[in-house]
């Protein structure tokens, strides 16, 4: 049998909610950081055809966010999340990303093959790899938020005296 813990119960960690909301704020910020840097450094649109507009970019980034945090939240729910299941929301996101960004370009312009050359230049132009990069980071982020057992500090007037 094992001895009781000297410094008290164990922290429950940080609630699925709160982590889930937190590494998603850090995924998109470091999505939109990274899809600016690489716009910057190309010195050229992330998606760069004329006449289609800023609506399918922002509609697979919104997808990109959503898919993030279902597939995030499925991992933190579980009592000792993995930290493996990082490599798999990011893959989740990049893709969704990939595919609702191809079809909200079939539909604006009404060409498949449009289409699927915006989605090569995602890929090519390493704007999906920034969104694969940002997703683990962040999902990573979130895992370890949930994992820990850190409490908040305390002066030592605010312990039991019991103790």
């Amino acid at each position: 049998m094992s001895s009781p813990n000297p410094r008290g119960p164990e922290s429950a960690g940080v609630s699925v909610i709160l982590a889930l909301v937190l590494a998603t704020i850090g995924f998109f910020a470091l999505a939109v950081f990274g899809l600016g840097a690489v716009s910057i450094v190309t010195d050229s649109d992330i998606i760069a055809v004329r006449g289609l507009g800023p609506l399918p970019g922002a509609i697979g980034m919104l997808a990109a966010v959503v898919t993030f945090a279902l597939s995030l939240r499925s991992s933190l729910r579980r009592a000792q999340p993995s930290f493996v299941s990082a490599p798999a929301v990011a893959l989740a996101t990049a893709l969704a990303h990939l595919v609702v960004v191809w079809i909200a370009v079939a539909a604006v312009r009404g060409d498949m093959i449009v289409a699927t050359v915006v989605a090569g230049d995602l890929v090519r132009g390493g704007a999906s790899a920034v969104l694969l990069a940002a997703a683990v980071i962040a999902a990573w982020g979130g895992i370890a938020l949930r994992r820990t057992r850190a409490q908040h500090p305390q002066w030592p007037w605010e312990r039991d005296e019991d103790e």
